[in-house]
């Protein structure tokens, strides 16, 4: 069976980080979301992936992944381009699936206990498909679906006033080549795009059976700045201490922290986990690191509390503040003005940028 990778979109909702970078990159815990997703497949059993590349961002996760040898898995590189919806990126990877079962991942999205169950469970002789479920609080806000007693999908409704249960569709599906028939039928949605809920409801109305798994454990869409930063928070409680850099004798670390090669803790720095540090970044000697955080490779970190934030590397935080719950870019710099006259803060601000002085 082989994996397909949706990255494709324009990661609207996580603006402006996407404005220079794609979404699928944005680390957790210094892990790119789509490494997550791949090493779900790889752990499914997976060695063949198929990544579908939009127009934004292609070139930073070829370079990323390559021909993903350092990760022991064969990718290949499908490119979409203009994102025109689920099921249009899925009908991209016709060719490459050819006539086998296979699993759809939606790269912006993380679970806690993998997908093994889901693609284990899928009887290809039975089913047309397979579609991953969880259990959520506001099904209104999700696609839902109804089953049967034997937990075969009766039905699929979009955000709908009535639920007719709380199993929410999420981002892992498997599908049998008999998908791509559906999807040539689809018209464009309100949306302008090919909807996947609506080429699985073509499979039930043309009396096909369609699967469902639910999924345990944990599941996150990473689309929001919160939702990454919920995201890092629930990968943070499952570390490990890993120390590879230098923590200088008078530096002072509690609880479980990743240390990445070439990173230092100068003497006087606090670091409270759970906390991940990547690599040749500099926590100097005025520096707090407060639980939930995450600082990228390449930075400089000093003079500061910082807490419950994601700072996506090569960044220089130095500023007099305690900065908390915040998604730090990359290449961004936070310092202090308090030499400088007049008085005030100092502003270079990008569209659709938040601030809460």
């Amino acid at each position: 069976m082989k994996g397909v990778l949706l990255s494709g979109g324009t990661g609207s909702r996580l603006r402006p980080i996407t404005h220079t970078g794609p979404k699928q990159l944005v680390p957790i815990a210094n892990k790119p979301v789509l490494e997550y997703a791949l090493d779900d497949l790889i752990e499914a059993g997976i060695n063949e992936v198929g990544i579908v590349l939009g127009d934004k961002g292609r070139t930073e996760i070829q370079e990323y992944f390559a021909d993903g040898s350092e990760f022991g898995v064969d990718i290949t590189y499908i490119v979409q381009g203009e994102p025109l919806g689920l099921a249009h990126a899925v009908g991209c990877a016709r060719d490459f699936v050819g006539d086998d079962p296979f699993v759809v991942y939606l790269g912006d999205d993380m679970m806690r206990e993998g997908i093994g169950d889901l693609v284990a469970d899928l009887d290809p002789e039975t089913y047309a498909a397979g579609i991953g479920l969880q259990e959520v609080d506001e099904p209104s806000r999700y696609g839902v679906v109804g089953r049967d007693e034997n937990g075969d999908v009766t039905e699929l409704v979009e955000k709908p006033e009535n639920p007719p249960s709380k199993l929410a569709l999420i981002g892992v599906y498997v599908f049998t080549p008999e998908i791509f028939e559906q999807i040539e039928t689809l018209e464009p949605s309100w949306r302008g795009e090919l909807e996947i809920t609506e080429a699985v409801q073509g499979l039930l109305d043309g009396g096909r059976n369609v699967q469902s798994t639910v999924v345990h454990g944990w599941w996150k869409d990473t689309g929001k700045p919160s939702d990454v930063l919920h995201a890092n928070r629930l990968v943070l409680d499952d570390i490990e201490s890993d120390i590879r850099g230098t923590v200088e004798d008078d530096a002072s670390l509690m609880g479980r922290v990743e240390i990445g090669v070439g990173t230092t803790v100068e003497n006087g720095a606090v670091v409270r986990g759970p906390v991940s540090i990547g690599e040749n970044t500099r926590i100097r000697s005025s520096a707090y690191i407060g639980p939930y955080t995450s600082i990228g490779d390449n930075c400089v970190i000093d003079n500061v509390h910082i807490e419950a934030t994601v700072t996506m590397g090569e960044n220089t935080i130095t500023a007099d503040r305690t900065i908390v719950e915040s998604l730090i870019g990359r290449e961004a710099s936070v310092t202090t003005n308090e030499d400088k006259q007049p008085a005030g803060d100092r502003l270079v601000i990008g569209r659709n940028s938040s601030l809460e002085l």
